[in-house]
């Protein structure tokens, strides 16, 4: 290799022989590599000048390679051509261990990266990127293998979509807040409380009208109320114990189950919609995606199966004690 070195100190001078070569002109060549065709000219007579022979005939307006000149060509040809596919493949294969998931920021912060710890253990040759965004993605034109999506999915007809997690709902508040202000007993013990409200820009979301119909109750126009546009800086709000505010069950488990955060209220919303893993039915996933989106669906499965047993436990406590 040292004597290569001595012979071609640039590889790039072999690119543009090639390109030089392949258009029998420098001047499309120059076009071809966004150089001058000054600068072509230079890189060739360079070349010329450390394998000792000329390897173009100078006619007007015009070059021909000489006979060395197009044995060395075919050659050149011939490496940089595999060159260039084994990069082709290497960078390939580097894509292929990268696999996007488009979220919300909830989400991504609060379900996801708990788990990025378990992901990587189970996951070891998968890179995942996250990609959020106030609104659902359309994967097909960014295009991302997959994403989470809330909602119906006979809204989605363009994607398969596969259960995460279902759609349950409670009032929350912080162990700081109960203990300033007591602990509400009922959904109608919240309306004298000040409820923080989640008001997105795009994404459609249960409010709290909603969560008090289903309780039987009317949400008064006029009532204390803090209003933040990011899910995540709602359930900051109700840490730093400035009100009470929804709990999507999937996302806030670890908080209740830490005790940072307090079911209120004693009334659950679970609404007909739930939180699916969805791909598109445009394309086939490919293997390192379609172990991401398995991995995603266990953890659901498992998560809800726990939470299953937990309630069936609960209920055989309670008539333990009866």
């Amino acid at each position: 290799m040292e004597t290569l070195r001595r012979l071609l100190p640039s590889a790039s001078s072999l690119i543009v022989f090639e390109a030089a070569g392949r258009h029998q002109n420098f001047t499309r060549a120059a076009h071809e590599l966004a150089m001058s065709q000054a600068a072509v000219s230079y890189a060739i007579r360079g070349l010329e000048e450390q394998l000792g022979v000329p390897l173009f005939h100078r006619v007007h307006r015009a070059v021909q390679l000489t006979e060395a000149g197009e044995k060395f060509h075919a050659d050149v040809s011939l490496g940089l051509a595999r060159i260039q596919k084994s990069a082709e493949d290497i960078r390939a294969k580097r894509r292929e261990t990268n696999v996007t998931l488009a979220a919300s920021t909830a989400f991504a912060s609060m379900w996801m990266l708990p788990r990025l710890n378990r992901l990587r253990e189970d996951l070891p040759d998968i890179d995942l990127r996250i990609q959020t965004s106030v609104r659902d993605l359309d994967l097909d034109e960014e295009p991302i293998p997959l994403g989470v999506r809330g909602g119906n999915p006979a809204n989605w007809p363009r994607y398969h979509a596969a259960l995460l997690a279902p759609e349950v709902i409670t009032a929350v508040a912080s162990p700081a807040f109960i203990e300033a202000h007591g602990m509400p007993q009922t959904p109608s013990d919240l309306l004298g409380h000040r409820l923080i409200h989640l008001e997105e820009p795009v994404r459609q979301a249960c409010d709290w009208p909603e969560w008090f119909a289903s309780a039987g109750l009317t949400y008064p126009a006029r009532s204390r109320r803090l209003a933040i546009n990011d899910y995540v800086l709602v359930l900051q709000a109700v840490l730093a114990g400035e009100g009470i505010a929804l709990g999507w069950q999937h996302l806030i488990e670890r908080q209740v189950k830490s005790g940072a955060l307090v079911p209120v209220g004693h009334h659950v919303l679970a609404t007909d919609l739930a939180f699916y893993v969805v791909w598109p039915r445009s394309r086939e996933l490919n293997q390192q995606a379609r172990r991401v989106r398995d991995w995603l669906l266990a953890e659901g499965r498992s998560e809800r199966d726990e939470r299953a047993a937990s309630a069936a436990q609960s209920v055989a406590d309670a008539a333990a004690g009866s």
